[in-house]
């Protein structure tokens, strides 16, 4: 049996998330907590403020321009973000930010509860928050390798995908009963609440410095974590199979046509909920992502797999097939991030986590945006379906390209690699001077 391979005498117990983390580290059940409340109150907003904008205009361009107004706002701020969090404590930047996303909230309150309500604070909040949440990421995912085992990450990025699905899926369905019954005001109070106990939870976690080897946030900071990542050809190859995927195939902004195309504009919901619904069902059957070590390989294979189902349910034509399809493809998508986080935790340096994480939350946030305005303009000009199926094969391809350029992914082992080995060395030196 090769090391990749589940045994297959563990039986359904292995497939169970490995809860490890979880036991070991206290900060982690923090942050665990603390992310899961925050984000179904994210959730809330997130659904509140285009409803709340088109009421107030109408219009579905002045919806489509939130994405617009949160892209700048993105790339600046996850790269100086990444610097702030190897230059600063990283726990008082998280903290710091979560409760400015709490005043945001008020903000979004107190123009919710006026007679007339304003338009722009909405655009003003929504960039804002892009800033918040692209200076807080960084710090957030630097922190994650200081407070648990080091050979315990790939089980903590299983869990913390657990977490963010979990919202996916039950976040928007909460967040649209609580809109149409209760009213957007009602939506705002209640994250305002999530950010508060967050923030409660956040500020008991023990103090995270910067390490000795910390630069001051500069261009030239950022520069030197972009050289490294440039050195690092199995880094460099999860941000490109990644943005890849999800710049050709994405699919989200032409649902709505192809439920209209299939005569099914029942199931438009389904389709946005079958993509986290399947990265959900990944994620509660996780266990055996901590037995893998070729991440490198998953990373590649699960990217293609996204594809392949893309590309699947723009070939059929029955609605309950496209459901099945966007499920599966929200569960390779599921895969490659375990992985692709792994590899990042387990081999980039304390001092150069940050900026690190600053270029990944651009590779896994820059793609979709972009990759929707691809897909819509695809649509017009080739039809919705043709839009949907060539981006999956396009996908698939250029996964396949980008393998054989970077030979350095497919042959990545966690228990050889120099990086990891180095980095496992360190944190278990830490751990013996603790004790």
């Amino acid at each position: 049996m090769t090391d990749d391979t589940p045994d297959p005498a563990s039986g359904l117990r292995a497939l169970l998330p490995d809860l490890s983390p979880w036991r070991a580290s206290v900060d982690f059940r923090r942050l665990w907590i603390s992310g899961l409340i925050s984000n179904f109150g994210t959730f809330l907003t997130f659904v509140a403020l285009p409803v709340q904008l088109k009421e107030l205009t109408g219009s579905a361009a002045a919806v489509g321009a939130i994405g617009a107004v949160e892209l700048v706002p993105l790339v600046v701020f996850g790269l100086y973000g990444g610097a702030l969090a190897d230059a600063w404590d990283k726990r008082k930047l998280i903290v710091w930010t979560e409760a400015g996303q709490g005043l945001l909230s008020v903000f979004l309150l107190a123009n919710a509860l006026l007679p007339r309500p304003a338009v722009w604070p909405l655009y003003v909040v929504a960039a804002l928050s892009s800033a918040l949440v692209s200076v807080q990421r960084p710090a957030l995912d630097s922190l994650w390798p200081r407070i648990v085992a080091h050979d315990h990450l790939p089980a903590a990025a299983s869990l913390n995908s657990l977490r963010w699905t979990v919202g996916g899926v039950a976040g928007p369905a909460l967040a649209g009963v609580v809109v149409a019954y209760a009213g957007v005001g009602w939506a705002y109070g209640a994250d305002l609440l999530t950010f508060v106990v967050s923030v409660v939870l956040m500020v008991r976690i023990a103090a995270s410095p910067a390490s000795h080897e910390a630069v001051k946030p500069s261009l030239r900071a950022i520069a030197e974590g972009a050289r490294y990542a440039w050195t690092r050809k199995e880094l460099l190859g999860t941000y490109a199979v990644d943005l890849a995927a999800m710049f050709l195939a994405m699919p989200l902004a032409v649902l709505p046509f192809l439920a209209d195309e299939l005569d099914a504009e029942w199931s438009l919901g389904l389709m946005y909920a079958s993509v986290p619904a399947g990265a959900l069902l990944v994620s509660l059957t996780s266990g055996w992502t901590s037995r893998i070590r070729r991440h490198g390989r998953m990373v590649v294979l699960s990217a293609a797999l996204w594809g392949v189902a893309i590309a699947g349910a723009g070939f059929v034509g029955d609605v309950w097939l496209v459901l099945l399809f966007l499920t599966l493809a929200g569960g390779a998508d599921m895969v490659s991030g375990i992985f692709r986080a792994a590899m990042w935790n387990q081999t980039i340096p304390d001092e150069l986590r940050g900026r690190l994480a600053g270029i990944e939350l651009l590779s896994y946030s820059v793609g979709p945006t972009v990759g929707q305005v691809r897909g819509g303009g695809l649509a017009a000009w080739l039809g919705v379906r043709a839009s949907v199926w060539s981006g999956g094969l396009l996908c698939v391809g250029a996964v396949g390209l980008l393998a054989l350029c970077l030979p350095k992914l497919m042959t990545y082992d966690a228990r050889t690699n120099e990086h990891a080995v180095r980095l496992r060395e360190q944190l278990s030196l830490i751990h013996i001077d603790r004790t």
